[in-house]
């Protein structure tokens, strides 16, 4: 399996509150509390939590439903959809 194609455009980073699952992660102005706005990085990368990584949503929840790359092009439809938000 290939790693996702993440561009580190943070989009996903900065819209926490567009889904159930990251509302948690909201520090009050929709960004996620571990987005390094200056940087554009996550400044918990490799502790990050779970709904944060493609590849482990895939193996333990969608793999039974798509493919690897279905499930890619799924979500970077999300990705693109996104990145064509006007910023907050």
């Amino acid at each position: 399996m290939q790693s996702f194609p993440c561009t580190k455009c943070g989009k996903c980073c900065m819209n926490v509150h567009l889904a159930e699952e990251t509302t948690y992660l909201n520090r009050g102005d929709n960004i996620c509390v571990n987005f390094d706005v200056s940087s554009n990085l996550c400044t918990i990368y490799d502790e990050r939590p779970e709904i944060c990584r493609v590849d482990l949503q895939y193996e333990k929840n969608y793999s039974n439903q798509f493919t690897w790359n279905e499930f890619v092009q799924l979500n970077l439809a999300v990705c693109n959809e996104l990145i064509l938000q006007p910023p907050k």
